[in-house]
């Protein structure tokens, strides 16, 4: 059996590594012409619900690629379904709700989560995979206000404005609806956690849409409040959002390890804000990788150069890779992170 791989551990205890660790939002699924065949045969659900099948898409990178981590294969929404809420998930157009949450008596109806109860497939996967891989298991949740748009919205919105509206005009009730999230949320992370996740990642995917002063009154305490319940099992916790540019320093201190950055914001410019809090993780535009190749490493090399190879950079995309992304240009690319030597010798 290979060695245990905990490069991707290390760096996110900005402990020094032999090479820059990668791994990719989204590596695992749409792009892969073997994920693609599964998803011919079955629904995109029952691949989730069925442990055997999670497993296997989870590991089909790493049979293709040197990456350092592999990321549990699921969705954000998953745990909705177990907190009583009718859903349909349209890969490509994400989750539609059929009944959105819009008053007080919808809230009252959203029921705590029972990890072991309610979505045991997710936990049953994570004990297989933990005893089987050769690298760290990615486990991940949406971050309340991420999961409260969905249910708000009823489907994935360009600006979630019917979410926000509820937010600014119905403040009790949004937070009633934080809440209950955020309970549910603490249980479900703390399953995986005890089912055997190295690492668990918070996607707060929507976070930038919101002014900091709002971020502050409508989202803080929540996010905080996951961030405490888990600390105490030591594994690195990572938070990633798109559009943060406004809220870098807010976000690193909610008490996550690590930050993953999308590709607007440049790696040094954030370390600059930031400090030596936190690691960082990204942060390739993913479009990049339908570039030619000289392109991709030319943007791998400006990001690795930005990183100067301090401790505790992870190469990641700045958001999940593209269904159009070529397989070929994935396993070149971590090949040449790998390989990467900094200003002396340049990439491979």
């Amino acid at each position: 059996m290979a060695a245990f791989n905990d490069r991707f551990l290390r760096a996110c205890r900005r402990e020094p590594v032999d090479v820059t660790p990668v791994w990719f939002m989204r590596q695992a699924g749409r792009y892969l012409p073997e994920y693609r065949a599964l998803r011919a045969r079955y629904a995109f659900l029952d691949l989730c619900r069925q442990p055997e099948l999670a497993v296997e898409i989870t590991c089909m990178p790493l049979r293709r690629f040197a990456v350092d981590a592999a990321i549990l294969f699921s969705d954000l929404t998953i745990p909705l379904l177990g907190m009583g809420i009718p859903l349909a998930l349209e890969e490509g157009s994400g989750p539609v709700i059929e009944s959105p949450l819009r008053r007080d008596a919808d809230v009252v109806r959203l029921r705590t989560l029972e990890p072991e109860a309610d979505v045991p497939f997710v936990l049953e996967a994570i004990r297989m995979l933990r005893a089987e891989l050769p690298v760290p298991l990615i486990g991940f949740l949406g971050g309340p206000f991420t999961l409260a748009c969905y249910l708000v919205e009823g489907r994935a919105a360009r600006d979630f404005a019917r979410a926000r509206a509820l937010m600014f005009a119905a403040p009790a009730t949004w937070h009633a609806l934080m809440e209950r999230l955020t309970e549910s949320l603490i249980r479900y992370a703390r399953s995986q956690i005890a089912a055997g996740v190295h690492a668990l990642q918070i996607f707060e995917s929507w976070i930038g849409l919101l002014h900091p002063l709002d971020y502050r009154a409508f989202v803080r305490p929540y996010l905080c409040r996951l961030m405490e319940a888990l600390q105490p099992s030591g594994i690195p916790l990572i938070l990633f959002g798109t559009g943060t540019a406004a809220l870098l320093e807010d976000l690193a201190e909610a008490g996550a390890s690590v930050i993953g950055l999308d590709w607007r914001v440049p790696l040094d410019a954030a370390w600059a804000r930031l400090g030596d809090r936190v690691a960082l993780q990204g942060n390739l535009d993913p479009a990049v990788l339908l570039a030619p190749f000289e392109v991709v490493a030319a943007h791998a090399e400006r990001i690795l150069r930005q990183a100067g190879g301090r401790p505790g950079h992870i190469f990641n995309t700045g958001h999940g890779l593209l269904p159009e992304t070529p397989p070929d240009t994935v396993a070149r690319l971590v090949d040449w992170v790998h390989a990467y030597r900094g200003d002396l010798q340049g990439g491979p």
